[in-house]
C-alpha cells in the first residue's frame, strides 16, 4: 500500500492500515485518503514513542496529543490564534489532524474492539442548558475571510498582467464564477460552454459533490478565447483545460500545486502574504452580497448545501457596515423630521 511506504507506522498497525484500506476502497477522494493517513500517522507516531498502546488510550492521552499540535513549531512562524501557547499549528488544522483519529475509534467501536471513543466531538445533548450542544475536545475557532481592499486588488491585477494567457483566465474565472482550487484546476475544454458563457462544475471536482453551472463575464470571456488559442498550440486533445508549460511536464495537467505556486509568488510580488487561491472565492461572494443578491442565490452560485456556510464566507467590512449604519440613520432621521412637520402643522391647524 502506498499510504504505508510513505507512513511505515500504518504498516506497523494492522486496524489502522485497515481502516485506510476501508476508506479508499469507498471511493473517498486522494487527497481525504492521504489526509487521513497523515493525522493518523501522526498520532500513531507519539504513541510510539510515549508507549501508549492506542487500542487503550484514554481522553488524557489524546488531550497531550492535543498539546503537542498547539506547540509544535509551525514553519510560517508564530501563530496567535493556537488555543492558548501562541504558537504552534492553527486551529483549523489541528481540528483536521484530529478528524482521522475520531473516526479511527468510531471504526474500533463498529469492531466492539472498544467501547468509547476518546475523541470528542461537539454534539447535541437532550437536558443540557444553553441549546444542549456539548463542546468538542478543541474549540473551534471561526475567522471572518481575509479580502483585499480596492487598492490591493488593483496592484494584484497589475503584477498578473504580465502572467501568460492561461494564469489571466485563470484567475479571471476564479474570481468570476468563485471557483475552489479543485474545481478550477479540474476543469475540461467539454465544462465550457462560450455560446451562453457559462461553464459546468462536475459534481466529482466540488467539496460537497453538488454540481452546478455558473456564468463568467464578458472581459473574462476575452480572455478565455485568447487562452483557447494559445492552447491549441500546446494540444489539440480535448481533455483538461489548463495546461503545462513547463519543460518537465509540458502539455500535462496543470496540478493544484503548481497553481498555489503561482498565486503564492504573485501575492509575495505584490506584498499581500495573506492573498492565496481562495481569496477571490471570498471577494466575489462578498461582492455578490455587497449588490444585494439574496443569501439563497450566494449559497446556490458558491455550491453550498446550506445558507450557513455561505454566512461564512460573506465578509462585510466595517467600511461597508458604517455606509449600512448611516443610510439606515438617514432614513430614521428623516421620518422623525416627517413626524414632526406633521405634529407642527396640526399644531398651527388647531391655532
Amino acid at each position: 500500500m502506498v499510504l504505508e511506504e510513505k507512513w511505515p507506522v500504518l504498516g506497523r498497525h494492522e486496524q489502522a492500515a485497515r481502516w485506510l484500506r476501508i476508506w479508499t476502497d469507498l471511493g473517498r477522494a486522494p487527497r481525504t485518503i492521504d489526509a487521513y493517513a497523515r493525522g493518523l500517522a501522526e498520532y500513531l507516531d507519539r504513541c510510539e514513542r510515549e508507549n501508549i498502546d492506542p487500542m487503550e488510550a484514554t481522553r488524557e492521552h489524546i488531550a497531550g496529543h492535543v498539546r503537542e499540535l498547539t506547540t509544535r513549531p509551525s514553519h510560517r512562524g508564530v501563530n496567535v490564534l493556537s488555543i492558548d501557547s501562541g504558537s504552534g499549528l492553527a486551529n483549523a488544522t489541528i481540528q483536521q489532524r484530529l478528524v482521522p483519529v475520531r473516526l479511527f475509534y468510531d471504526f474500533l467501536i463498529e469492531e466492539g474492539q472498544r467501547e468509547s471513543n476518546p475523541v470528542g466531538r461537539g454534539r447535541y445533548t437532550p437536558g443540557r442548558r444553553f441549546g444542549g450542544h456539548q463542546r468538542g475536545l478543541v474549540p473551534r475557532l471561526t475567522k471572518l475571510p481575509w479580502i483585499p481592499t480596492d487598492q490591493e486588488w488593483l496592484a494584484f491585477l497589475q503584477a498578473a498582467k504580465l502572467e501568460s494567457p492561461r494564469n489571466r483566465v485563470m484567475l479571471a474565472l476564479a474570481y468570476d464564477a468563485a471557483l475552489r482550487r479543485e474545481e478550477l484546476c479540474s476543469l475540461r475544454t467539454d465544462d465550457l460552454d462560450p455560446g451562453r458563457r457559462t461553464l459546468r462544475v462536475r459534481a466529482e471536482t466540488t467539496k460537497n459533490r453538488y454540481e452546478r453551472v455558473v456564468p463568467y463575464s464578458a472581459s473574462t470571456g476575452v480572455l478565455l478565447s485568447g487562452y483557447l488559442r494559445h492552447r491549441a498550440t500546446i494540444s489539440r486533445a480535448r481533455g483538461p483545460l489548463f495546461l503545462s508549460e513547463s519543460r518537465r511536464h509540458y502539455a500535462q495537467p496543470l496540478t493544484l500545486w503548481s497553481w498555489s505556486k503561482i498565486v503564492r509568488q504573485l501575492a509575495i510580488a505584490c506584498d499581500l502574504p495573506r492573498f492565496s487561491t481562495h481569496t477571490t472565492r471570498h471577494l466575489c461572494l462578498t461582492d455578490l452580497a455587497r449588490m444585494g443578491w439574496e443569501l439563497h442565490a450566494i449559497a446556490s452560485f458558491a455550491g453550498h448545501r446550506s445558507t450557513e456556510s455561505t454566512l461564512r464566507y460573506i465578509h462585510l467590512s466595517g467600511r461597508d457596515l458604517a455606509d449600512t449604519l448611516q443610510r439606515g440613520m438617514e432614513q430614521i432621521h428623516a421620518w422623525r423630521v416627517e413626524q414632526l412637520a406633521q405634529l407642527a402643522a396640526t399644531a398651527a391647524g388647531q391655532a
